[in-house]
């Protein structure tokens, strides 16, 4: 990556996406960054004007309303050398007496963005050819965990959906990118939708700093290696290796 660098990252104003627009700020000319909490968004814009010129919208993208002003600031900017949908939340409990609209709203937030954004990226870097796009997922969405079940279905259709993608965008000299972190310190364990989560429970040796986790996607993203799912962590590869065990040992065939 280098200057004349276009960057789009949602979900801006804490956590990843905080992590993910400071490292490209070092790296990028210009950058749209979009978040429900405008006034982080400009203090953040404040911080790194000497740095980055970032345009900031403060949008909800679990609304249609919201989806679509991102999508009219996408066509009229420059054109996107790195859209990284980021923005989410997630819920905890049984399924069974889960809020419904929360978990739909995390459905609309997680996948329908996702494709709305990229959608409309993806024309531009197709004619330039080149761009890339990271949707960060989870290590929930390759392995199964109660009480969590609508997140990892909704991170699930985000390593699905961006799998494809790869192999649709090969000859197009575009990048793709399916990052998925286990657990990471950010604030989404403090939003109400995750009131029953004891942070206490998870060891240290589990946790990851969010820097850490967006270093890693960006180098990967960054090397000419085809690497499209990033699994950040060594703990973690190891969790979803058991688990590609486990579900190879639940198939079974007819005789």
């Amino acid at each position: 990556m280098s200057k004349n660098f276009h960057a789009v990252v949602t979900g801006a104003s804490a956590g990843l996406g905080d992590a993910y627009v400071r490292q490209l700020a070092q790296r990028c000319d210009s950058m749209l960054v979009v978040a429900r909490r405008g006034d982080r968004l400009r203090e953040l814009a404040k911080e790194l004007e000497n740095q980055c010129a970032l345009e900031t919208i403060e949008a909800d993208l679990a609304t249609t309303e919201g989806q679509a002003r991102v999508v009219e600031a996408i066509r009229q900017g420059p054109a996107v050398d790195l859209l990284v949908n980021n923005a989410g939340y997630s819920t905890i409990g049984p399924y069974a007496a889960s809020d419904l609209d929360d978990e739909l709203g995390m459905l609309r937030l997680h996948n329908e963005a996702t494709m709305v954004l990229t959608r409309a990226a993806l024309p531009a870097m197709i004619e330039q050819g080149s761009g890339a796009v990271i949707n960060v997922a989870s290590v929930a969405g390759l392995v199964s965990t109660p009480n969590v079940a609508a997140y990892g279905a909704t991170k699930a259709f985000l390593v699905s959906f961006t799998r494809a993608l790869r192999q649709e965008l090969k000859a197009s000299g575009l990048r793709v990118q399916c990052l998925c972190p286990g657990y990471t310190r950010s604030e989404i364990h403090s939003r109400e939708t995750m009131a029953d989560f004891d942070v206490s429970i998870v060891p240290d040796t589990l946790w990851m700093e969010a820097d850490e986790v967006v270093a890693e996607s960006l180098a990967a993203i960054a090397n000419d290696a085809d690497q499209w799912l990033v699994v950040s962590g060594e703990h973690n590869r190891k969790i979803v290796a058991r688990e590609m065990d486990a579900l190879r040992a639940d198939l079974h065939y007819p005789s």
